[in-house]
This record gives structure tokens, sequence and C-alpha cells, in this order.
């Protein structure tokens, strides 16, 4: 009984001091955020949106020599309104294929077609979202950040950013705030019956 007894006392002193650890950690992370310049923050969200993958599809590109590159006057505009829009392979999709365009910025499946997002600080991209509507895009996946609207469509994975830091999503956005500002008009996704 008694070696029951002091185990458990070791273990809650263990818990009770990771526990402070860790706390004592997302606190000191937070201040350091908190005390980074803007510059800083800016730098720290380009290596998050890098890193994150964003341009991977809100990003047209050329065909290279290395494969697709993006076009750096157009980064972070998503699929982009002057493109025709390609017609899905719905043979393809019956079997269960998404699709996605060359440059991954116009998918495909079973729940339609969607258009990658404009992020630049263009008014048609989040120039007028508040950090708020920005923070629930990205970790709610509500369209343009407003509640009783639709959900952001795939390929989109929000989920995946659904626990991120507030300190990660102020960077992130005060970045994307700060990119040139491309004016682009995404089209509205196409459900799966107009295909």
């Amino acid at each position: 009984m008694k070696s029951i007894l002091t185990m458990l006392v070791i273990l809650t002193g263990l818990f009770l001091l990771s526990y402070c650890t860790s706390k004592d950690q997302n606190t000191e992370t937070t201040e350091q955020t908190a005390q980074m310049s803007e510059q800083e923050l800016k730098d720290h969200g380009e290596y998050l949106v890098t890193i994150g993958g964003c341009h991977d599809c809100h990003s047209p590109k050329a065909m290279g020599e290395r494969g697709p590159e993006i076009i750096k006057e157009t980064a972070l505009s998503g699929y982009p309104a002057s493109r025709e829009i390609m017609k899905a392979d719905n043979g393809a999709m019956k079997i269960g294929w998404m699709l996605m365009n060359a440059d991954a910025t116009q998918s495909a499946g079973p729940w339609g077609m969607s258009f990658s997002a404009n992020l630049t600080s263009h008014q048609s991209g989040i120039g007028t979202w508040s950090e708020e509507q920005f923070k629930k895009a990205l970790t709610e996946g509500k369209y343009k950040g407003m509640d009783g609207g639709r959900m952001l469509l795939p390929p989109m994975p929000w989920q995946n950013f659904a626990t991120m830091k507030d300190e990660d999503i102020k960077a992130i956005y005060t970045y994307l705030k700060s990119t040139n500002p491309v004016s682009n008009v995404v089209p509205a996704p196409i459900p799966p019956n107009e295909l």
C-alpha cells in the first residue's frame, strides 16, 4: 500500500512538473511573438506559408525546366479568373479520382469543382478581411471567415490548421496582408450536378 501511495505521489509530481513546464513554454512562445517586430512577424509568416505548402494550390504556375514554377507577379492570387475553366472527366471521378489542373489551382471531385482562393492583400483577396475572419476561415473552415456561410471546399486542408497557435495565425495574416495586391476574382465553385 505504501509503495502504491509513493508511486501515485511521484506520478502526480511528474504530471504537475510537465504541465507547468509546458505552460511556461507556451507563455514564453506567446511573449516572444508579442515582442517580434513587424518585419520579424512578416518573415515568420512567410516561412509558415512556404513550409505549409500554400503556394502549391494558391499560386498560378508556368511550366519551367524543373516543372511547375510560381509566377512571381501572381503569387498567392488563386485560380486566374481570365483562364478558361477546364472540364472535369466525369468518368475518372466516377471511379474515385480527384482531379487537379496542371498548376493545382482548379480541383474536381465528389464535392464538385473548386478554385483556389486569392490570398493576396487585394480586396478581391483577403485585403478587407479582419484577423478574426482569417482565423475562422483557417481553423474552422468557414468561407471568408463568416458564420452562416458555406464551408471551404476540398482540397483546402483547413482541418490541418484547426489547432494552429494564435501567434502563427497572426504571423501568416500579417505576411499575407503585406503581399503584392493582385486583382483576381476567383470563379465560384461548381456543384457536382453541374459538372
